[in-house]
């Protein structure tokens, strides 16, 4: 019984080690010679492993992709998280977290995958399922300004589509820009405004006491 379990876990491990070694070797390929010119070949070389040990755990190379694009977008959710939970504030906590967002969107990996090479691999429905756990946690974060008294209570599926849509195409919008870190401000301080006013306020800042 003992070994049993032990293979099993033995097994396990190499799987992991596979794939997690395919999906390195694709991300580094992805970011350097984009989608387009990255081969299969290419990929398994780099992780030292056979074509036919690719398709054991991938069935092509838009799979594989998926599998970078979602990793780094929970990276994204995370660096997100922390910077919301850093924020005594939950109001504070949304500029925060859109501030991390957009910072990180601009790393020049998580950049390529994600703005650049992820619309023609994916496509925006698939870009949109595997995004749908960081909407979701916008919208948890809206709910948690509405328990606190941050901004009064309004619809949150419509509010959390028009902010998380609003960054999502300003993050495209900097990467594309020549001064980044400028449009990074500019675009913060645009979200302030509009935060200031989902709170009702005309200035920025948080609505309760």
């Amino acid at each position: 019984m003992a070994t049993t379990a032990g293979s099993r876990r033995s097994q396990q491990e190499r799987t992991r080690a596979t794939t997690g070694a395919l999906v390195a070797a694709a991300r580094e390929l992805f970011v350097h010679d984009g989608f387009a010119g990255t081969s299969l070949g290419a990929i398994c070389d780099k992780a030292g492993v056979t074509r036919g040990a690719f398709y054991h755990h991938f069935g092509n190379k838009e799979e594989i992709f998926r599998e970078v694009y979602a990793a780094d977008q929970e990276e994204l959710a995370a660096v997100v998280r922390r910077a919301f939970r850093a924020e005594q504030d939950p109001w504070d906590g949304m500029l925060a977290g859109c501030r991390a967002l957009l910072t990180a969107s601009l790393e020049p990996a998580v950049c390529e995958i994600s703005l650049v090479e992820a619309p023609g691999a994916l496509g925006w429905t698939v870009m949109r399922d595997i995004q749908s756990h960081c909407k979701g946690q916008m919208r948890e974060g809206l709910a948690i300004a509405v328990r606190a008294g941050c901004i009064p209570a309004r619809p949150l599926e419509p509010l959390t589509s028009l902010l998380y849509g609003g960054i999502c195409e300003s993050a495209l919008d900097i990467a594309r820009a020549e001064d980044q870190q400028a449009a990074v401000e500019e675009s913060l301080s645009q979200v302030e405004l509009l935060l200031a006013g989902v709170a009702g306020r005309s200035t920025p800042g948080c609505a309760h006491t």
